[in-house]
């Protein structure tokens, strides 16, 4: 079921009938021609996210929000668009147009839903903005298990295919897992288990044999001994896991990180880009910014990042992606 909820932060809810929706699709196509760089933002600014409130995507983005607000003479808000992997938030941006105030929050799952012809728009349909955080994956066992480091778990999965949790079929850890087994000549077998949460939960009782997860989200658990880090999809080695090798290392070159990023319609005028990312980048330099990335063991300096890093980013994250998605037979594009 498609969702689709306005949630204004300090202020009360409003929703949009459909029909006020189409009557308003004009005057906001042409907003960006109308509002000049310097008089931008000229009307409230949304950011969409495709997924619900009080999850990882919605907790990144008020964790820069309120201090964008202080910085921007009109309002800005979170607005929900649910349903189909990205599908809706899709349909919105081409409703929207490139009209210099709406700002998308962009998971991996956008581009999966892309690349499998899932979405009414291309990946040139997207420009991106800025990014928040690129989240390292990776390699888990439980804490007590038999594959004591990354050469028994290479040595193991030649032997047989070992089983690994991911949250969904065709997902971040499914696609990471099959591109890494590709590289490392491993056998695998996935099983699925609805969301990332629910699938270390079944590592942990021995429902399966290991995992990739986010490194934000399993470090804690590694730090208290429950789940055991074997490699991480990396190029390099993570401050927070210093002893834990990069797959790199052994020649085995997959890097599998979760981003979350932000992205305008691909026809919104380069001054106002340049304007939108410059007000979410200043508002992710604040101290309370750094400190949600450092928590969650990320380095600010290196998750950071610009407009132009990040679009080439997502460009090539698109394009990695949709190989995969070829390999696993899950896209005839």
């Amino acid at each position: 079921m498609e969702l689709s909820t306005f949630a204004p932060l300090g202020r009360h809810a409003r929703r949009l009938t459909a029909v006020a929706a189409v009557t308003a699709l004009a005057p906001v196509a042409a907003l960006a021609q109308d509002c000049t760089p310097d008089e931008w933002p000229c009307d409230t600014v949304e950011v969409v996210s495709h997924s619900s409130a009080g999850g990882g995507t919605d907790t990144t983005i008020r964790m820069w929000m309120e201090e964008a607000r202080d910085n921007l003479d009109e309002d800005i808000r979170v607005v929900y668009k649910q349903g189909g992997g990205a599908r809706s938030a899709h349909e919105y941006l081409v409703s929207r147009g490139p009209d210099g105030h709406t700002i998308f929050a962009l998971t991996q799952t956008h581009l999966y839903t892309i690349a499998r012809g899932n979405s009414p728009v291309e990946i040139d349909q997207l420009q991106g903005v800025a990014r928040a955080m690129d989240d390292p994956s990776v390699i888990v066992v439980r804490g007590d298990s038999d594959i004591a480091d990354y050469d028994a778990l290479i040595a193991a999965s030649q032997d047989q295919a070992l089983t690994w949790g991911v949250a969904q079929v065709g997902g971040t850890e499914h696609i990471g897992i099959s591109r890494w087994a590709g590289a490392a000549d491993a056998e695998v077998r996935v099983v699925p288990f609805g969301g990332g949460g629910d699938m270390i939960t079944s590592l942990r009782s021995g429902a399966v044999d290991a995992a990739l997860a986010n490194i934000s989200e399993a470090l804690p658990q590694i730090q208290e001994g429950d789940l055991r880090a074997l490699a991480v999809l990396y190029p390099e080695r993570v401050g927070d896991l210093p002893d834990v090798p990069s797959t790199f290392e052994s020649g085995h070159d997959v890097a599998v990180t979760t981003t979350r990023g932000y992205f305008v319609h691909g026809d919104t005028p380069p001054e106002l880009v340049e304007k939108i990312e410059a007000t979410i980048l200043e508002a992710m330099a604040s101290e309370r910014f750094h400190e949600y990335l450092r928590s969650s063991g990320l380095d600010p300096e290196k998750n950071i990042a610009g407009a132009a890093e990040w679009d080439e980013q997502l460009k090539a994250e698109y394009e990695v992606s949709l190989e995969a998605l070829r390999a696993l037979d899950m896209t005839d594009r």
